[in-house]
């Protein structure tokens, strides 16, 4: 009967350092996918460029989708814009 010695082979250790690359990879992958996806909730609402805020933003959507038509969002963003002293 024939008894294993405790060595792999080098096939055991090319396949050990392929598996330990593909578990790290994939554990990284899997962080990095998930720090992207909880971030991009707080993205929707950054200002676009200087000078605009969140209301702001959230006009222009209102607008974009029809919520309001262009003489209520005109008046709007001029209130928001006299209010901020701009």
């Amino acid at each position: 009967m024939m008894y294993w010695d405790g060595n792999m082979g080098i096939w055991g250790y090319i396949m050990m350092g392929l598996c330990f690359v593909l578990f790290w990879g994939a554990i990284i992958t899997a962080i990095v996918l998930f720090a992207r996806h909880m971030g991009a909730g707080s993205r929707r609402f950054e200002s676009s460029g200087p000078g605009t805020g969140v209301a702001e933003n959230l006009l222009a959507e209102r607008f974009a989708r029809g919520d309001i038509d262009e003489s209520e969002y005109i008046a709007r963003l001029s209130v928001l814009r006299r209010g901020r002293g701009a």
